[in-house]
């Protein structure tokens, strides 16, 4: 799979979050370099859009995920 097609503009590439210093190479390697489909930012970019996306959601949140688009859904 392909590098995420947000991968530019997306704040947690771009380091803009907070915390977790430590894994967000391996996450970073593994949902946006690799496999943005089981990313939760994408999950909601691409289901609700990005004005719905919780400013400090990892990728491996994805019970977040489900909760933000169930309850914008």
């Amino acid at each position: 799979m392909a590098e995420c097609e947000f991968i530019i503009k997306c704040p947690f590439f771009n380091d803009e979050l907070s915390g977790k210093s430590d894994e967000v190479d391996e996450m970073k390697e593994k949902y946006c370099k690799n496999n943005n489909l089981n990313c939760s930012r994408y999950m909601i970019a691409t289901s609700i859009g990005k004005e719905f996306m919780p400013p400090n959601l990892y990728p491996h949140e994805k019970q977040r995920a489900y909760l933000a688009i169930a309850e914008n859904g």
